[in-house]
């Protein structure tokens, strides 16, 4: 994006912050030529001590990131396809626990087409799938443990393992009874080889994940809904749950897009 453009001073000598109009501008992209203008999926020179790490969640413009408890309901077509988009571009997808139980996790791709675009970008064909849940607290149920394509690293403090359930599952494990997600990263970096990782939630993860220092950038897209709700009710969650972060993360604005009513956001977050 071009840089901001300076403020401008009043004749009572006070800064007047300037205000970029964004829309309308470009040309529009399909969710797979903007992903590959990105180039998420390049490898550094050199390994990275801790995967570079991607937040992507979605809200509605009053904040809400489910509706139901799911996030489906929040999402468009567009915003699907961005989804799917991102996913083929990481080396790994990082999930809580509650996320992978509220949406029924299955396969991380199912196109094939997908699949042999990561190929071609030298990837396996699928982001590695890894579940955060410190007390192996996981139902034998979940469709994404029972595919056999799959592959999946849970990261957790428990001693304990799954039984054979159909996918091939490895466990990254920190001592100490709490996990470390700092250093259960920095294993994915040097035992998994992954260099990105896409953040997908849910709020209670996303908020750990930023008052750790462990994210990176932010993808959000806003959905035009309002549904209302306190974010203390349950379900009624935003993109980040739990207490509020001692120091409120800043955000450098990278991208903004929009398709129909639905805007996409892209922030780095500062360090």
């Amino acid at each position: 994006m071009p840089p901001a453009e300076p403020s401008k001073q009043p004749d009572d000598g006070s800064a007047v912050a300037a205000i970029r109009v964004l829309e309308p501008a470009g040309e529009p992209l399909s969710a797979a030529a903007l992903t590959e203008q990105l180039g998420l999926w390049e490898r550094p020179s050199e390994p990275p001590p801790r995967p570079r790490v991607l937040l992507n969640m979605v809200e509605t413009a009053d904040g809400r990131a489910t509706l139901g408890g799911r996030s489906g309901p929040v999402s468009g077509a567009a915003d699907r396809e961005l989804f799917h988009a991102l996913r083929a571009s990481v080396d790994g997808v990082l999930i809580g626990a509650g996320t992978v139980r509220a949406e029924h996790y299955g396969r991380m791709l199912r196109d094939p087409a997908l699949r042999e675009l990561r190929e071609r970008r030298g990837l396996d064909p699928e982001p590695l799938a890894c579940i955060v849940s410190g007390r192996l607290a996981l139902a034998e149920d979940i469709p994404l443990l029972r595919e056999p394509e799959a592959h999946v690293v849970v990261l957790t403090a428990s001693e304990a393992s799954l039984p054979e359930l159909g996918a091939r599952i490895d466990y990254v494990r920190t001592p100490g009874g709490q996990l470390d997600l700092a250093a259960a990263l920095a294993e994915l970096a040097t035992r998994f080889s992954l260099a990105s990782v896409m953040c997908e939630g849910g709020p209670h993860l996303a908020r750990q994940m930023l008052a750790d220092g462990l994210l990176d950038e932010v993808f959000l897209t806003v959905s035009p809904l309002l549904a209302g709700g306190e974010p203390s009710g349950g379900e009624a969650l935003r993109i980040l749950a739990g207490a509020e972060l001692e120091t409120p993360a800043e955000l450098e604005l990278l991208g903004a897009m929009r398709s129909g009513s639905y805007v996409f956001l892209r922030y780095a977050v500062m360090a």
